[in-house]
């Protein structure tokens, strides 16, 4: 080094170099949200499943002269198998994946679905757990980010969720530094 160098240029040879990036990706989780997590919506559901099969023996004991069975009784048992099967159909077609570089979220019971979100777009992390949540294992972690087509992602019904919630918020600050992500308040 020459003494005509700039200090800056002094300062930056003296730097240790940047921690190398992972090439690796590691999954955190992988996998559906638990049907204990909508204990009450699936509740309201099979309430519903139960109404409908009601139906038909409530007409023909009260002799509803208005239910025709020809089309009204088969109706109803198809709406209720639909009632009561939908929250566990909705369970299983949904699906995350959090790795330490991007958040993979997958639905779709006809159509298929699947946004992935990059960790370095993450803006705001939070994490929700209600009472009856902390008895069941189970909470949601709402992600607000700068991405156009994921702005905002909800993970709904994760088990054992803090665990994965704080090594989420660990891994978005380490992927922003990585990549010299700042955040500037405009305004």
């Amino acid at each position: 080094m020459s003494e005509s160098e700039p200090p800056i240029a002094r300062q930056l040879q003296d730097t240790p170099p940047a921690k190398p990036v992972e090439e690796d990706e590691v999954v955190y989780f992988e996998g559906r949200p638990v049907l204990r997590a909508d204990q009450a919506k699936a509740a309201i559901f099979v309430i519903v499943g139960l109404v409908f099969i009601a139906l038909p023996v409530l007409a023909s004991v009260l002799d509803w002269t208005w239910w025709n069975h020809r089309w009204m009784t088969p109706a109803a048992i198809v709406l209720a198998i639909l009632a009561i099967v939908l929250p566990w159909l909705v369970t299983r077609t949904t699906r995350y994946r959090i790795t330490n570089y991007r958040i993979d979220f997958e639905r779709g019971v006809v159509t298929k679905k699947i946004d992935t979100l990059e960790l370095w777009h993450v803006d705001d992390i939070s994490f929700e757990q209600g009472l009856l949540d902390r008895i069941m294992n189970v909470g949601s972690i709402k992600i607000l980010s700068n991405d156009r087509t994921t702005p905002k992602l909800d993970l709904h019904g994760l088990p054992n969720p803090r665990a994965i919630f704080d090594q989420l918020r660990q891994r978005v600050i380490t992927v922003k530094r990585q990549r010299g992500v700042i955040k500037m308040d405009v305004g």
